[in-house]
This record gives C-alpha cells, sequence and structure tokens, in this order.
C-alpha cells in the first residue's frame, strides 16, 4: 500500500470524512533536502469531513496532524491541508472553487 493510499484510509477512518484527496506532490520537490528518491514525502490532501464542525482552521490541522502523527514523524516530510465541513462545501460558491 502506497502512502498516499495509507493516509487516505487513517484520515478516512479516523474522522469518519466524507471525502479524502490525497495527492502526491513530492515529484515538485524532487531534489531538495528531505525528499527521498522515489517520492511518497510531499502531499496535498483535501478533507471534508463533519468532525470539523465548530473547530477553527487552527484547531482542524492540529487534529489532522495528530492523527498522523506516526507519519509525519517517520515517512512524510511535507503536508498541506484543505479542510472542510460538507456544509462549507455545499454553501461555496462558484468563484470559490478552485
Amino acid at each position: 500500500m502506497s502512502m498516499g493510499e495509507k493516509l487516505k484510509n487513517k484520515l478516512t477512518a479516523e474522522l469518519r470524512a466524507q471525502s479524502v484527496r490525497v495527492v502526491d506532490e513530492s515529484h515538485l520537490h524532487a531534489g531538495h533536502a528531505g525528499a527521498p528518491e522515489g517520492g511518497e514525502s510531499h502531499f496535498h490532501v483535501d478533507i471534508v469531513s463533519e468532525s470539523f464542525s465548530g473547530l477553527s482552521r487552527i484547531a482542524r490541522q492540529r487534529l489532522v496532524h495528530k492523527i498522523l502523527a506516526t507519519e509525519l514523524t517517520t515517512s512524510v516530510h511535507a503536508l498541506s491541508l484543505s479542510t472542510a465541513t460538507p456544509t462549507e462545501v455545499r454553501t461555496k460558491s462558484p468563484s470559490d472553487k478552485t
């Protein structure tokens, strides 16, 4: 199982997420310090979960980092996150979507 699949499975289970999209961006960092050959070290993750309701952006990030603590101290060098609740996704205006 790839690191991206491990991240997706763990976040989906722990957050009871409606959707988790993991993008391996390691190729963008090839040759940089902390970027091992073969990739699977730099990721962007989009998560939609009701578990984020009532949490600030920082609290959401901290929650995800806590869930992925082992991966962040071993294999994953960089992690960028986009977090939302299902309501936030439904009410986002078309001009907000990227």
